[in-house]
């Protein structure tokens, strides 16, 4: 059986390791191993894909993943790539979302069996700390100045870094240690943006005197030109239908970059890398193949294979006059007689009036394959033919009103 860790090298994943041995520890022993998420929204979004990924592919290969959700840490808020400290939240807040995060991770994870996959809140333990044993066990092994070198502070510092968010490198790192206590953890993964962090916890566990912890970081998802992937009009592209349907999630994994096409079917699908090898070897025309083969297969990861089906349906549609219009994005409206600019706002073409009409003036809306030129246009019963309409912004935004 091949070694995870060339299987992760083989797919693009791994960014950084903190010691070679775990090659040749991940071949010859299961290892516990953690993956952090922070529970600030009641969803996981694209950025927590690579994480899910990589957790199901350890668990495949005989490893068991622990999902800590950092129910204590998001009441601090974790300074790593931001310029502002988070808001704070409740811990009902936290509890809501938990709940909301373990229905998703279950499409990745089994959490039954000999490696099942467990969920741990830091809360359960950060929140009853005491303060001075904590900074004299912990506090004392960490150096202010060796601190102030990672990233994720440098960047604070002129804006002014605070001791608040200063801790949240000692409470991560408190997170390992007690997760290799209780669960015999030897490895944190994470997105490359959590090396610094990662770093304190390895070293940590062995500065208190074992030999045996580890650290790897992952690739972001990003565009070739370092871009992170996920980010759309609306803003995140969520995991929850509610939030992002599948139609739209179906549509961004559809018109990603071809240079970006095999980087995603190897990061975020589970297809053999020969098949993804064979998809992407075409530069013309018949790249699109290996598009629609992403979009199809991300969907149903996330959403299910009867919501991928519908999705591709209406894509279908749209691009090529094939397929089924009942899947497209629809909108319904009580009355047809409303303006080109409140109907942009309602499905959320655009924020304001002020921006739909600059999308307007700038050629950007049709209606009915028409482009729109007034800006004060108001729709009609004649522009719901057969009970509905058409509303494209660009080439590639479709959506239906219905009345």
């Amino acid at each position: 059986m091949a070694n995870i860790f060339d299987t992760l090298v083989e797919r693009g994943y791994i960014e950084q390791v903190t010691h070679d041995e775990l090659r040749d520890l991940l071949g010859k022993e299961k290892v516990p191993f953690y993956i952090g998420f922070d529970p600030t929204a009641d969803s996981l979004h694209i950025g927590h894909f690579i994480s899910l990924m990589v957790a199901s592919h350890m668990q495949k290969a005989g490893h068991k993943p622990i999902m800590l959700i950092g129910g204590g840490t998001a009441t601090i808020g974790d300074p790593s790539g931001k310029t502002d400290m988070r808001r704070m939240m409740t811990r009902e807040e936290i509890d809501h979302n938990v709940e909301c995060f373990k229905k998703q991770m279950s499409k990745f994870l089994n959490f039954e069996g000999e490696n099942a996959a467990i969920i741990v809140n830091n809360a359960d333990w950060l929140l009853d700390l005491n303060f001075i044993e904590f900074m004299r066990d912990i506090g004392s092994l960490f150096s202010v100045n060796k601190m102030l070198t990672a990233e994720c502070y440098k960047q604070r510092m002129e804006r002014g870094l605070t001791f608040f968010e200063l801790g949240y490198m000692l409470m991560q790192s408190y997170d390992f240690l007690k997760l290799y206590e209780e669960y015999g953890c030897k490895l944190q993964l994470g997105g490359n943006d959590q090396w610094s962090n990662i770093l304190g916890g390895v070293d940590l566990i062995r500065r208190i005197g074992h030999s045996d912890s580890f650290g790897l970081t992952f690739k972001l998802l990003t565009t070739k030109e370092g871009k992170k992937m996920g980010k759309t009009e609306k803003g995140a592209l969520w995991l929850d239908p509610n939030k992002t349907s599948p139609y739209e999630f179906y549509q961004y994994w559809r018109n990603i970059a071809d240079e970006d096409v095999k980087t995603v079917l190897s990061l975020i699908t589970f297809l053999p890398m020969d098949e993804i090898n064979e998809l992407c070897a075409y530069k013309d025309e018949r790249i699109n193949e290996a598009k629609r083969r992403a979009a199809f297969e991300i969907t149903k990861l996330i959403h299910g294979e009867e919501e991928a089906i519908k999705a591709e349906e209406a894509a279908k549609a749209l691009f090529s006059g094939n397929g089924s219009l009942e899947n497209m994005p629809t909108t319904k409206v009580k009355n047809t007689n409303i303006s080109i600019l409140d109907a942009m706002i309602t499905i959320g073409f655009a924020p304001s009036k002020g921006q739909a009409r600059i999308l307007i003036t700038q050629g950007g809306i049709t209606l009915n394959d028409e482009k729109v030129t007034d800006v004060n246009y108001m729709l009609s019963d004649s522009d719901f033919k057969d009970g509905y309409a058409i509303l494209k912004k660009g080439k590639k935004v479709f959506h239906k009103l219905e009345k």
